[in-house]
């Protein structure tokens, strides 16, 4: 029987866990607490608590030869410092061609992560997950867990006297 693994976020480094997920006969179920895959890269106008997101002028600072999947080139038509919305683009491209897709949960958020009772022997984790579309929530259980959920999520607001 295959492990089951959590992959908590569909961003940049979830896809590629996905896939890599695979490529080793693994289970991988992957949580996205947003409504869409890409991570930060996904630009959105709104700003949305607990979600991290570039801004609309964002320009890659690495050329796309070393941005890029060893295992997915970017796009030779695709400019040396891409755009955003060409990154964007490139996961999505990345995650079509790998067929991650299909392990990704939509609006699935992860409140809880914790050892199993019986981690010592098992190895085992609890996932307590909520599907924000029905508000139901859920405990599973399972072999590992990658977390990807990146550093830009939470806001960082400096305070100053007066």
């Amino acid at each position: 029987m295959s492990k089951r693994i959590a992959i908590i976020g569909a961003g940049a480094s979830g896809i590629t866990a996905i896939k890599c997920c695979l490529e080793e006969d693994l289970e991988p179920v992957c949580y996205e607490r947003s409504n869409h895959i890409g991570g930060l890269w996904y630009y959105t106008p709104d700003a949305v608590e607990g979600q991290g997101c570039v801004m609309k002028s964002t320009i890659i600072n690495t050329n796309k030869e070393i941005m890029s999947y060893s295992d997915f080139p970017a796009p030779a038509d695709c400019p040396v410092f891409m755009h955003n919305t060409k990154v964007l683009q490139y996961l999505l491209s990345y995650g079509k061609h790998f067929g991650v897709e299909k392990y990704v949960h939509l609006n699935h958020e992860v409140l809880n992560v914790k050892q199993a009772d019986d981690f010592d022997k098992t190895g085992k984790w609890l996932l307590r997950v909520t599907d924000n579309n029905t508000q139901k929530t859920t405990d599973e259980v399972f072999d590992g867990v990658l977390v990807g959920t990146g550093h830009h999520a939470d806001k960082l607001i400096p305070k100053f006297e007066g």
